[in-house]
């Protein structure tokens, strides 16, 4: 087991290594192992497989032998024997969550929840719950609603497995795509090439190439149309004029005319540029991460800093907001749930921030950590095999699992139209999917994936006028997914399928599964890594994509 556990941390290291811009002679020597590591790797996890299948069936022979020892020593029927109060609970929780229907008022995505008031800064351990705060145990069960909702989920189920998408490749960026994001029939996209790339989807045609970021590009912004208005009047620009927010290593945001494509502004921050979202609230604000920990607010009005935040100790890696809430996260694993209070200065009032710690998401392979708000629930991905969910007003975490081996690695998640999609890659063989859950509840549903599919590390979504799902995903290669009708699959499409490995995994808590946290760590120093390195994160010249410093 610690040569396996050794592999794959070689692995991640050699796959983290891979999109690092500049590579040393060393580091390429390291990189041509890949196949051999990986077939090594296979061969042992063979072995063991082999081994715990003979072990297993040993056990079995022997339970049954002292299962009809018991029948013939004691006819009568012996009284089971107890749960553990945690299996008891969690059942109990599991049957609440079956029973009981979610409430509609739950399931939109409102900022009721900053209501609540502000907690501690989450430095205690979090609470053990493996409850969906969108399913109330409050109310009896209710089998009408319970089999509604099931028949509801097998519709659903049913519809995905029957789907199948086009994929077109996008090329003309020279490096990972970073960021991507949909307006209207626009694909805009973001590499560490330093370059903007705006896409006409039906054609599959580069439109426009935005070059003027002297650094990586690291994250993308659509403002909403009606915001959109009132710079395009301000420029004397037409009233259908849309806007992209784009932000760079080399500090600056910078808005982009997509009709003309030009910057219409410029933003100097002081700091690499590392996410970014922007706030339809009030005026409108732009919120900027930066490499050093650092939040900021700038005004849609006015551009000017209206509030710069010491937030987190280490890179912000993804900010999204939900209608007056802004999150935030950050490379140790910490989250931050700020309320957007509208004002000319100071607008973001801090709710709760919970600490590494408690999320779990702290040195992680990479330190990169993103993640996609519901409601009173926060979806993380951190580089593992499993989602992690935070509920952000109590810091109780639960996790969902995404892959079925521990060598699973999850980049990035999304949300639409009700169904959770987490990327996954495999580090042992390569393999590159996207799995797909319904929400609220987190219930599997199918599994998105072809030969060679490279590793996703960005997506976004959108549908068409017919309702069919448009997707975009970026890493090595930018690729538009198309959903196609029932009929008229060609060669090359793409359908969706069950993985049943991952059927019977479900919303799981914390306190349940900690044991599996470091399972592709290992004690002792790697013969080939003591020069001090690991994971590929040198020094920030060299322009590591996992820590955001794209130079």
């Amino acid at each position: 087991m610690g040569e396996v556990r050794k592999l794959q941390k070689k692995l991640r290291q050699i796959e983290n290594l891979e999109i690092k811009i500049s590579l040393s002679p060393e580091e390429r020597f390291k990189i041509s192992r890949k196949a051999e590591l990986r077939s090594r790797l296979a061969e042992l996890q063979l072995q063991l497989s082999g081994l715990q299948q003979t072990l297993g069936s040993v056990g079995d022979g022997k339970k049954e032998k002292m299962k009809r020892q018991v029948q013939e020593d004691a006819p009568e029927a012996l009284p089971s024997q107890p749960l553990p109060a945690s299996k008891i609970l969690r059942g109990e929780d599991e049957s609440k969550a079956r029973a009981t229907p979610a409430p509609a008022g739950r399931q939109r995505e409102t900022g009721g929840g900053a209501k609540r008031g502000r907690l501690e800064q989450g430095t205690q351990p979090a609470k053990v719950s493996d409850q969906c705060t969108e399913v109330s145990g409050d109310c009896p069960p209710n089998l009408d609603n319970q089999r509604q909702e099931e028949a509801e989920f097998a519709a659903l189920q049913l519809s995905w497995e029957k789907a199948k998408f086009r994929l077109r490749r996008l090329e003309g960026h020279n490096d990972i795509i970073t960021c991507v994001v949909a307006v209207d029939n626009l694909v805009v996209s973001g590499s560490r090439d330093t370059t903007v790339k705006v896409w006409h989807v039906p054609t599959a045609t580069e439109q426009k190439n935005l070059g003027g970021h002297t650094g990586g590009v690291t994250c993308l912004s659509a403002p909403p149309p009606e915001f959109c208005k009132k710079l395009a009047r301000s420029l004397s620009l037409s009233d259908k004029e849309r806007f992209i927010l784009s932000g760079s290593a080399d500090c600056y945001v910078k808005i982009w005319a997509l009709s003309i494509g030009q910057c219409v502004k410029s933003i100097y921050t002081f700091n690499a540029v590392t996410a970014l979202c922007f706030v339809p609230e009030g005026a409108g604000f732009i919120i900027t991460g930066s490499d050093g920990g650092k939040v900021q607010a700038w005004s849609w009005h006015t551009f000017d800093n209206c509030q710069s935040i010491n937030a987190h100790q280490e890179a912000v890696t993804s900010i999204q907001s939900q209608g007056p809430l802004v999150f935030s996260c950050s490379a140790e694993g910490g989250v931050s749930v700020w309320e957007n209070q509208c004002s000319d200065r100071d607008p973001l009032r801090l709710l709760h921030h919970w600490s590494g710690q408690v999320t779990g998401c702290g040195e992680g392979p990479g330190g990169r950590l993103t993640l996609s708000p519901r409601g009173d629930r926060v979806f993380l991905a951190h580089g593992r095999a499993w989602l992690k969910i935070l509920h952000w007003g109590t810091g109780t975490m639960s996790r969902l699992t995404n892959h079925s081996s521990i060598t699973g690695v999850t980049d990035c998640v999304h949300q639409r139209g009700g169904v959770l999609i987490g990327s996954c890659y495999d580090l042992a063989n390569g393999e590159s999917s996207l799995n797909l859950f319904s929400l609220p509840r987190c219930r599997y549903l199918a599994s998105l994936t072809w030969p060679d599919a490279p590793r996703i590390l960005c997506f976004a979504a959108w549908s068409t006028g017919s309702g069919d799902h448009r997707w975009v995903t970026g890493g090595r290669d930018l690729i538009v997914w198309e959903q196609l009708p029932s009929s008229g699959k060609q060669r090359g499409d793409v359908a969706a399928k069950r993985d049943s490995r991952l059927e019977s995994c479900s919303l799981e808590s914390e306190g349940d599964t900690d044991e599996d946290e470091d399972t592709d760590d290992y004690e002792g120093e790697d013969d080939e890594d003591k020069d001090g390195r690991s994971d590929g994160a040198g020094d920030a010249g060299s322009g590591t994509w996992l820590r955001c410093v794209l130079q």
